[in-house]
C-alpha cells in the first residue's frame, strides 16, 4: 500500500490534440498496479482533450469545475460529482468550461498479446 498526494505525481501535457490540458498518471504500473491506471486530468478554461477512440473502457469522475463531453453526436454538461463511462470504441471528447474542469479518470492497463 501506498498513500500519497496526487500532486506529488508530475503533471504532463496531454496528449497531441488537446488544448491546454495536463495528465498525472496518480496510479499505473509504475506503482505497481497491475490492471487499471487512474489519472487525474486538468483542463484549462476553454481546454479540451483530442477526440479520440480507443478499444478501452473509460470511468471518469469530475472533481471540479464544469465543461461538456462528446460522445458522437451527443453532448452532455458536466458539474463538479458527475460520472461518465465511455465505452471501448466510442468515439469522445471533454472540453472546459469558462472556469476549468479536473477529473479522474480510470483505464485498464493494455493486455500483452
Amino acid at each position: 500500500m501506498r498513500a500519497y498526494h496526487y500532486t506529488e505525481v508530475p503533471a504532463e501535457k496531454a496528449e497531441e490534440g488537446a488544448k491546454d490540458t495536463t495528465v498525472r498518471w496518480v496510479i499505473s504500473q509504475r506503482q505497481g498496479a497491475p490492471n487499471f491506471a487512474m489519472r487525474v486530468f486538468e483542463v484549462g478554461p476553454g481546454g479540451h482533450t483530442p477526440q479520440h477512440e480507443h478499444p478501452w473502457e473509460h470511468e471518469i469522475f469530475v472533481l471540479a469545475g464544469r465543461g461538456r463531453v462528446k460522445a458522437g453526436e451527443t453532448e452532455q454538461d458536466l458539474t463538479e460529482g458527475c460520472v461518465v463511462y465511455v465505452a471501448p470504441g466510442e468515439r469522445h471528447q471533454f472540453l472546459a468550461g469558462a472556469e476549468g474542469m479536473r477529473m479522474i479518470c480510470c483505464v485498464p492497463h493494455p493486455k500483452d498479446e
